[in-house]
């Protein structure tokens, strides 16, 4: 595959969107709402999660549902939002992308795609967006084995895609307690069989945002390039994933914390 690393086990690739590298020394920050709903909101969040020490803004503005009749996101007008808040702060814009035919309106605002769990096993749009020239956020799917998502992040490659960084978002197991079971051995097994960076969602990982400062100390401890979580001021009203949002006070905290655990792993916040 050629994203097996040699027998040498060459370093860890650098994946660059606009000032933020993927990779190098210093962890890669992402915060944000799951997803758009409103400018006020999205402004606010992104705002407070730049000074509490984010480096890239995520927010839906497309968003795939289990329901069909939960909030599916703003669309076009998400966008439109997610412009004037990269604007506003100069944090690149990460975001997702449903299906080939959103690329063009989604690449023109987003500065790195992300194509999440659902669609791991998309191959046609894993194509398209390796070809589209943007940098790939690509999550695990919820039941992909290591070798299926090293293949999905081959598809990517394949058709051009240069600039990938992996995603454990937590897989579906036995267990109810959780939303998933964050599976953070994969985070030092990647790294060994790949030279992509990879970060960690510990948001989607659990499902509850009690879980997320732990788990996102221990995804930086065991080697992580950096972190996506959720963030919203008003969690119990949050459209979507309000029970594993954090609040930017939780936030701000947490930053703190993985500054110290960053420096003992020899990385940089």
């Amino acid at each position: 595959m050629m994203i097996d690393k040699d027998n040498q086990g060459a370093a860890t690739a650098t994946v660059t969107v606009g000032d933020v590298v993927f990779g190098g020394q210093r962890l890669v920050l992402i915060a944000g709402p799951c997803t758009v709903e409103d400018r006020t909101q999205m402004i606010e969040i992104a705002c407070a999660v730049k000074e509490a020490g984010a480096v890239m803004l995520r927010g839906g503005a497309f968003k795939p549902r289990s329901s069909p009749y939960a909030f599916q996101g703003l669309c076009e007008e998400g966008l439109e939002i997610l412009a004037e808040a990269r604007e506003r702060t100069g944090l690149p814009v990460v975001t997702e992308v449903l299906e080939s035919s959103q690329l063009p309106i989604v690449a023109a605002v987003a500065d790195m795609l992300q194509i999440g769990s659902r669609n791991m096993h998309n191959s046609v749009l894993l194509r398209d967006a390796g070809a589209s020239g943007k940098p790939v956020l690509l999550k695990r799917g919820m039941s992909a084995t290591i070798q299926e998502y090293l293949y999905a992040a081959e598809y990517v490659l394949s058709a051009g895609g240069r600039h990938v960084v992996l995603c454990e978002r937590g897989i579906r197991t036995f267990e109810t307690a959780t939303r998933f079971t964050l599976d953070l051995s994969v985070v030092p097994l990647l790294k060994e069989q790949t030279w992509l960076p990879v970060i960690a969602d510990p948001s989607h990982g659990t499902g509850k945002a009690s879980l997320v400062p732990p788990m996102a100390r221990a995804a930086v401890a065991c080697g992580a390039d950096g972190l996506i979580m959720e963030v919203h001021p008003f969690p119990n009203r949050a459209l979507c994933d309000g029970d594993q949002s954090v609040t930017p006070e939780m936030y701000s905290n947490l930053v703190k914390e993985l500054r110290a655990i960053a420096q003992v792993v020899g990385r940089e916040v």
